[in-house]
């Protein structure tokens, strides 16, 4: 799995890469982290790019796009080095989602649903608290997911949703999981369910209920349902606004026997992991990263007069054009650096300020992307409209990413401004 893209896609000798988002000088990125973010980078504009207008148009899922990022080994980007994977960090990872969001949208919010089961189980369980027979179990049972991934490209999803308060962490999910001999029975139901009908496995958060107990976050499980299993469907239609190619359809789950081998963390360490390691709920963010920028790069191409397939008629020569182009360079600064910050904080038990500037940043980020790419089609005109150029499809797909759970534009706000305002434990009472 060290194979790099320029040596798989011939395009990419003949393409002049766009710069790094983040450059890995100015960031002080090592030089490991600079070839996983650069094979994102290559494969996301030599190959994905063409692709997106397509599965965006058809609201279809990009299968091709996921044979070849298992053919780069970046299915297996968060996946440990010694279980065959490029053993990346959270904000390698997140550095490398947006680059891929830059490109397409959709590819990279569902890669990011398959990655999380690999993030969640492997860096970020590595920094919980488990006794020694419990770690060794956990690593045992997630070898044999991450040699699903690295050998057979298998695709895990992530559906986390089920229309109430559970997905924002206010209460138990409704999913349950009962246990019996050899593992559990699951029935419930998740909406909004990324890659429904084409991942291999369903990474499902679930509540394990004991006869005659009551629903408690605290007994969360995260177990990997196989796709194939009796009982498992996909239900409704798939036409959004934006992020089309995610289809996120309805999942159901009725009478769904799991083995124990299906879980992805062990008992009490989701519920552990919500609690402690806050930043795993901000990893929906990269794909919007990368959307703000690819609202300033076409504007940039376009008043250049350097946009593939257009007249090369320069527009950059009006003072208009350049205010806003100031402007949009400052407001991607802005999101880029308290974006950066908060990915590189990422860890167990963060501060107070460390926790209320990764808020900061989801607001920023999932508001932001939407802002940057209305300024650029107000800054291109009529033409931004089309929707034979990208920018229409960024302008769609950005404004989806305020609503997404668990950490909503709205609920980022509510909580800023109640932790800023309040400690641990104080009342008005």
């Amino acid at each position: 799995m060290t194979m790099q893209v320029s040596k798989t896609i011939g395009t990419t000798d003949k393409l002049a890469l766009d710069p790094p988002i983040f450059d890995p000088v100015a960031f002080h990125l090592s030089d490991e982290q600079a070839a996983i973010i650069t094979r994102a980078r290559e494969i996301g504009q030599s190959v994905f790019a063409g692709r997106a207008a397509a599965y965006d148009r058809e609201a279809t899922f990009p299968t091709e796009n996921y044979r070849d990022l298992h053919r780069v080994g970046l299915l297996g980007v968060a996946v440990p080095k010694k279980h065959g994977g490029l053993g990346a960090n959270y904000q390698t990872y997140a550095l490398a989602a947006a680059e891929i969001g830059r490109y397409c949208g959709a590819t990279a919010l569902t890669w990011n649903m398959h990655v999380c089961s690999t993030l969640w189980s492997g860096p970020l369980a590595d920094d919980l608290d488990m006794d020694a027979a419990t770690r060794a179990e956990h690593e045992r049972r997630r070898a044999i997911h991450y040699k699903r991934i690295v050998e057979d490209g298998a695709i895990y999803s992530q559906p986390f949703s089920e229309g109430g308060a559970a997905a924002a962490g206010g209460v138990a999910f409704g999913t349950e999981a009962k246990p019996v001999a050899g593992g559990w029975i699951i029935n419930g139901k998740k909406i909004f369910a990324s890659l429904s009908g084409h991942a291999d496995y369903y990474g499902v958060l679930c509540t394990e209920i004991e006869e005659g107990e009551k629903a408690s976050r605290r007994n969360t499980l995260y177990l990997a349902i196989p796709a194939k299993s009796q009982g498992v469907s996909v239900v409704g239609d798939w036409d959004p606004l934006g992020m089309r190619g995610t289809v996120s359809r309805t999942l159901l789950f009725k009478d769904v026997f799991v083995p124990e081998d299906a879980a992805l963390m062990p008992r009490g360490v989701y519920f552990q992991a919500a609690m402690r390691w806050p930043h795993m709920f901000l990893t929906l963010s990269p794909t919007y990263m990368g959307l703000a920028q690819a609202a300033y790069d076409f504007t940039v191409r376009y008043l250049r007069g350097e946009v593939p397939g257009m007249p090369p008629v320069k527009r950059r020569m009006y003072p208009t054009k350049q205010i806003a182009v100031a402007q949009m360079q400052i407001k991607l600064e802005q999101i880029k650096a308290v974006w950066f910050q908060a990915v590189t904080e990422a860890r167990a038990n963060p501060s107070k300020e460390q926790v209320l500037r990764a808020y900061a940043a989801q607001y920023s980020v999932m508001e932001g992307a939407n802002e940057l790419a209305a300024l650029a089609i107000r800054t291109c005109g009529g033409q931004a409209m089309l929707r034979s150029l990208p920018l229409e499809r960024i302008y769609r797909d950005s404004r989806c990413g305020s609503l997404m759970l668990p950490w909503t534009a709205e609920l980022c706000l509510d909580r800023i401004g109640r932790e800023a305002l309040y400690e641990a434990g104080e009342t008005d009472d």
